[in-house]
């Protein structure tokens, strides 16, 4: 009987981390290994423009994974983009200004409708976007 016990207290020990987990993992683009995911060879092309609106995120998800598995930096230029491959970088130009910032995809999002790229902090910040909190940008594959 004691045995039983012990049994029953560890699966439900275990079963609670899996849930964490499955969590983590069941993340649209999660990678449990993101340098696995560079080499797989998926690249975006090269002069792809994708124009939209680009807000910034940070406070909230800053020391958290991304879906690349990777931590996220608010202070790093990243970004979060809903289908570009991991590690994709942008020139993300500013329309109402000119001010740009190069990232790199590390992220899937953003989850607002309209929306075409979160920023993180410091990059947001580079082409103001703290000021505003959103703004026309065109974004281009560079790598």
């Amino acid at each position: 009987m004691r045995f039983f016990s012990l049994l029953v207290c560890l699966t439900v020990l275990l079963s609670g981390c899996a849930a964490g987990n499955a969590k983590i993992a069941s993340r649209k683009g999660y990678v449990r290994f993101p340098e696995k995911q560079y080499a797989s060879g998926e690249k975006a092309e090269i002069g792809l423009k994708i124009k939209g609106e680009a807000s910034y995120y940070g406070p909230g998800f800053h020391g958290k994974q991304t879906a690349s598995g990777e931590i996220f930096d608010q202070d790093d230029y990243t970004c979060a983009h809903k289908s570009l491959p991991f590690g994709t970088k942008l020139k993300v130009v500013r329309v109402d200004n000119g001010s740009s910032v190069v990232v790199r995809v590390n992220d899937r999002g953003p989850y607002v409708d309209g929306r075409i790229l979160d920023l993180s902090v410091a990059a947001g910040k580079k082409i103001g976007l703290d000021k505003v909190g959103h703004a026309e940008v065109v974004a281009t594959v560079i790598e």
